[in-house]
């Protein structure tokens, strides 16, 4: 977008750019070619057809889903399917992005609607039946319109950025499962590392996961480490997390479509070195707080080489591997007919 803090991609409806003070707060890559060669840590891609894992490499929905009871996928973690596939949505080229209009409007939003801007893109992809395994042809949508609002308190403004998904079975199939959200990597400190970088996090319940990430128990229980809206500091190595943070217990969350429900905080952060702020919003019924352990990227198209925490990912999604659990599978299986949907905001500015 012109004259905008942000810059997208078609490759993967990405989110490339971020900047706030002159600093870009998310990971990246210059050109589209070295997201093709060096993008394992999925850097500010769109992802789906399901976000996070699905257990087995293998959609088991209670019931069965179309009258089958299993879909094989791509185990590509471990024994486990992983953000959709090899191939999955954030690798893809999308349409767009194509302006949409201005929509200052933010539903459910408690600071209020974007005061200036507004200005959005769109992004369309007809994802066919099979792709990657996944039953029927879905069109998803990811809308991003950004602008601005007044800081409380201050002269200011924060930036602000609001994604909206959408998708639908169009030809197919009578049902399938999704999960969309987006993988940027946060680093508010201009650093190498996201050392130092203060956290706080909307929620202490998770989901406990056996050593290949997948839930092992129905109920959330409480995180060991991190209590909801009490900061601590991300340390050179600890806090080590990769984990899904629930939102809403499952007997709350049984939404396909999210969008009309409140935005709930997810996460705010800053970084003292450079006053940089940061919060993450969402509609969802939890959130995957992950502090980078596996990045690994060379130094390339004059970056320096990325690794080990040198950045954070905030993912607003539904439970992990939830078309496969009895209590959970309705917030992941869509029929046709009916409307998949999600928002996500970002709020950051510089203090």
């Amino acid at each position: 977008m012109s004259g905008s803090a942000f810059t997208f991609l078609a490759r993967g409806a990405i989110i490339q750019h971020f900047e706030i003070a002159g600093i870009d707060i998310v990971q990246g890559f210059p050109t589209t070619e070295l997201y093709d060669k060096h993008n394992g840590p999925y850097f500010g891609e769109t992802i789906g057809r399901f976000a996070n894992r699905i257990a087995g490499a293998s959609i088991q929905v209670p019931g069965g889903l179309n009258g089958k009871d299993a879909y094989p996928l791509a185990a590509n973690n471990g024994p486990n399917a992983l953000h959709g596939g090899h191939s999955g949505w954030g690798s893809k080229t999308w349409d767009g992005p194509t302006p949409v209009g201005v929509r200052q409007a933010i539903p459910g939003f408690a600071p209020g609607d974007l005061t200036t801007g507004g200005e959005s893109v769109q992004f369309t992809l007809v994802s066919p039946d099979g792709d990657e395994g996944y039953p029927g042809t879905v069109k998803a949508t990811v809308t991003y319109s950004v602008g601005k609002q007044p800081l409380a308190g201050s002269a200011g403004e924060a930036t602000v950025l609001v994604i909206e998904y959408e998708a639908e079975l169009i030809d197919g199939a009578d049902e399938t499962v999704i999960n969309m959200t987006n993988h940027s990597y946060f680093n508010l400190g201009g650093a190498p590392t996201i050392e130092g970088t203060v956290v706080e996090l909307g929620a202490s319940k998770y989901l406990p996961i056996d050593d290949g990430g997948i839930p092992t128990a129905l109920v959330p229980a409480v995180f060991p480490k991190i209590q909801a809206n009490v900061p601590f500091t991300l340390g050179a190595v600890e806090p080590n997390v990769d984990d899904c943070f629930v939102v809403r217990d499952a007997a709350d969350a049984k939404h396909i479509d999210t969008r009309a429900l409140p935005l709930n905080r997810h996460l705010a952060a800053h970084h003292p070195d450079t006053g940089i702020h940061l919060e993450v919003y969402s509609t969802e019924p939890a959130f995957q707080f992950y502090t980078g352990k596996f990045i690994d990227v060379p130094a390339v198209g004059g970056l320096p080489a990325r690794g080990n925490r040198a950045g954070f990912c905030v993912e607003p999604s539904r439970y992990v591997n939830a078309p496969n659990v009895e209590a959970w599978k309705d917030m992941a299986v869509l029929k046709k007919g009916e409307k998949y949907g999600a928002r996500i905001v970002y709020r950051a500015w510089k203090a």
